[in-house]
């Protein structure tokens, strides 16, 4: 599957699974991935639950479900590879890329890497 066409051509909303240490689990809307090639993909996070979620525990899941009819969509199983912590890397990295819902307040951000270990449909 190519992500890159996928996520450059398909409308929906992102949900990023994490857990802590202790097996909590936290749900959040992420925007699309950023991707890195076919088998590595980034999210830029702010410091909240996910991100710390991933300092503790790598592993995570990523649901996009389709805007529109049906239920449509993929799940990606991912594992924490990395991270940036150079904010200017980080913008510049970030202004390829337009942001809907950004936060200008929130600036402390980290470009964190992950390998993709196994694409699923959203349904069966």
């Amino acid at each position: 599957m190519d992500l890159k066409e996928y996520f450059g051509n398909t409308e929906g909303t992102g949900i990023l699974a994490t857990s802590d240490s202790e097996g909590s689990v936290d749900l959040a809307i992420y925007s699309r991935p950023y991707i890195i090639d076919e088998n590595k993909i980034a999210f830029s996070m702010l410091e909240r639950t996910s991100y710390e979620n991933v300092q503790s525990n790598p592993k995570a899941a990523y649901m996009f479900i389709e805007k529109g009819e049906g239920y449509n969509g993929k799940r990606l199983y991912l594992k924490k590879t990395g991270e940036e912590t150079d904010k200017e890397r980080i913008e510049n990295i970030r202004a390829q890329r337009q942001k809907k819902h950004e936060s200008k307040t929130e600036s402390v951000r980290h470009f964190v890497y992950f390998s993709v270990e196994k694409i699923r449909p959203l349904t069966g």
